[in-house]
């Protein structure tokens, strides 16, 4: 399916010059004189090779698509982590840097959603947001304004992200996996 080189998103899986690649960032760029492009950050899914690449909206890329299959996270082995198809039982084993860094938001038992290109696994779908618990959140500093300061906290799993003022440690929160960003308190 071609789609315009504007249109692409964070996670997009697209051919481009002969091989599969993933959009890790975007930026749209409407500069003053001439036309707005997408500069886009690109992770190759079989070798691991990273560009970036500037695509103007004229410009269309094939998104592949992917066979995708429900997989279920396992436990994590030295540098490999371990999932289990839930049709079949059969486990898979795939190397941690093929997730970066949502590799830290998985847990236990957590449902995934795998892509599979010509039966390899070519990528690992996260759920969109997960919760965690802040162990670390610095103090607020006196006199900014609550409107528009955040605070670094360390969530459990060792991740760091922006919190609200309000936001302490102990607290539950709902994390965005691919922004790494707060979302909203738990429930």
């Amino acid at each position: 399916m071609k789609i315009s080189g504007v249109d692409i998103r964070p996670g997009n899986i697209i051919e481009y010059e002969g091989g599969i690649w993933r959009a890790v960032k975007i930026q749209h760029t409407q500069p003053g004189k001439g036309g707005a492009y997408m500069q886009v950050e690109m992770k190759n899914l079989i070798d691991g090779r990273k560009t970036n690449v500037r695509f103007r909206s004229a410009e269309t890329v094939e998104r592949v698509r992917l066979d995708t299959k429900d997989f279920q996270f396992l436990y994590p082995e030295g540098d490999d982590l371990v999932f289990m198809d839930k049709e079949t039982y059969d486990q898979v084993t795939l190397p941690r840097d093929l997730l970066g860094d949502q590799a830290a938001f998985l847990t236990d038992g957590m449902d995934v959603v795998m892509e599979l290109h010509e039966e390899r696994a070519i990528s690992v779908e996260l759920p969109n947001h997960v919760e965690a618990t802040i162990v670390e959140a610095d103090a607020v500093v006196k006199g900014q304004t609550a409107s528009s300061s955040y605070k670094p906290a360390i969530l459990d799993n060792g991740v760091r992200v922006m919190v609200p003022p309000h936001i302490g440690a102990g607290t539950r929160i709902v994390v965005d996996v691919y922004e790494g960003t707060y979302v909203k308190r738990a429930d």
